[in-house]
């Protein structure tokens, strides 16, 4: 199916805006983007004219569908916080696609998540991303695993603390993910001898997964606050080479020159909170420019449900009002969280290549006013604006109807 969206003022992300432009989807990917772009016959027309047209936002930190809204207990699935160590954890198998989350989020123009565990545990699992429409997270798969989950600070040790074992304290919590990778880098010794010798070799599903951050191959994603917290986020990843991602990085501002030198991104958020909690105490909006204009690649995030996920645009909205470029927070919450999540070959920007996820706005979209008016995600509509109100598409009753 071809679908050609025209007329519209066009913002790629990663190239200049386009007046009046075209964005054609073929077979649910991007074919062109431009002016002069041929359509070919058959092609859905799409009028956007008087709209701005934009790739669907992208969360790098969320708990859609683990953390389900309007479910209590029953729908909370964000912690196993029973094991200090939970790397062979999946946030992928804990996901329900009929969480109110993800209608939420194709109102406000997201349509990928980066949906990871809570952070309970010194080291809570695996992420997943995910399109924000689908049936099964098969359906909705963007990439698993896209990086492992870590946390420093308040919560692992109050977590713990209250059990009355290991880890209570900040010293606890670095030890645990300190031995984590000491046994990770042992047991990736023996694999490789077994390997040479011809001999069998017990797998461990734990350590498979830290031999695969020690080897590169997936990111460590550091929840941190405190600038206490990240220094040691830092001296950790220096130890043991990993490639470290903060996130939250609330005090980051006051690290920013070092966080720099060492190319680390930081996925800042949520903004639109109270300073609940001693970690907390500096968190600002001024915080997200401060880090940008030292040269930290930047995406912004809600936490969701700390921040319910449609307000993804108004954190950025809010950070350009405290000094943040405005270039910088569209970027923010398209390409950057897709690169630093390792999503850019399939998200992020309208580009040829890429997943034909677009949303049209009646205006800019860091304008409050302005909304989602169409959303498509891999070039299906599954969104709509009118009259009032916005419509859905079921995932589980489709053109065919009901499956």
């Amino acid at each position: 199916m071809n679908i050609a969206i025209t007329g519209g003022y066009v913002v790629p992300v990663d190239g200049d805006p386009v007046e009046g432009g075209t964005v054609l989807i073929k077979d649910g990917r991007i074919a062109a983007v431009g002016h002069d772009v041929e359509i070919p016959d058959g092609a859905t027309i799409v009028d956007a004219g008087g709209s701005w047209v934009l790739p669907g936002f992208v969360e790098a930190h969320g708990h859609l569908g683990v953390y389900e809204e309007a479910e209590g207990w029953a729908g909370q699935d964000t912690n196993e916080m029973t094991d200090p160590n939970g790397a062979r954890l999946r946030a992928l198998d804990a996901i329900n696609p009929a969480d109110l989350a993800f209608a939420d989020a194709l109102s406000g123009g997201v349509t990928t998540a980066v949906i990871k565990p809570g952070s309970g545990n010194p080291i809570g699992g695996q992420t997943v991303a995910v399109k924000c429409w689908g049936r099964t997270v098969e359906e909705m798969l963007v990439r698993e695993p896209v990086s492992v989950k870590s946390a420093l600070g308040e919560n692992p040790k109050r977590v713990y603390g209250d059990q009355k074992k290991l880890p209570s304290t900040r010293q606890g919590v670095a030890a645990v993910i300190r031995d984590a990778f000491t046994k990770a880098q042992d047991y990736r010794d023996r694999r490789e001898f077994a390997a040479a010798e011809g001999k069998p070799f017990d797998r461990d599903g734990t350590m498979e997964v830290l031999v695969r951050v020690l080897d590169g191959e997936l990111p460590w994603c550091q929840h941190t606050h405190r600038a206490d917290d990240i220094a040691t986020a830092l001296r950790l990843a220096d130890e043991f080479g990993y490639r470290l991602v903060i996130n939250h990085g609330t005090e980051g501002h006051l690290l920013a020159d070092l966080i720099a030198e060492r190319n680390v991104p930081v996925i800042i958020g949520p903004l639109l909170t109270s300073r609940s909690k001693v970690e907390l105490r500096h968190r600002s909006l001024r915080n997200p420019g401060i880090l940008a204009r030292a040269g930290v690649e930047l995406a912004i995030t809600t936490d969701h449900p700390v921040v319910p996920i449609h307000f993804l645009v108004h954190q950025a909205t809010l950070a350009v009002k405290e000094g943040l470029d405005r270039d910088v927070a569209l970027r923010s919450i398209t390409l950057n969280p897709a690169r630093i999540m390792g999503l850019g070959d399939r998200v992020g920007a309208l580009k040829p290549g890429l997943d034909g996820d677009v949303v049209i706005w009646s205006g800019d979209p860091l304008d409050v006013m302005s909304r989602a008016l169409r959303v498509f995600v891999s070039g299906r509509e599954v969104y709509t604006y009118a009259d009032g109100e916005g419509e859905m598409l079921d995932p589980y009753y489709r053109e065919s109807g009901p499956r």
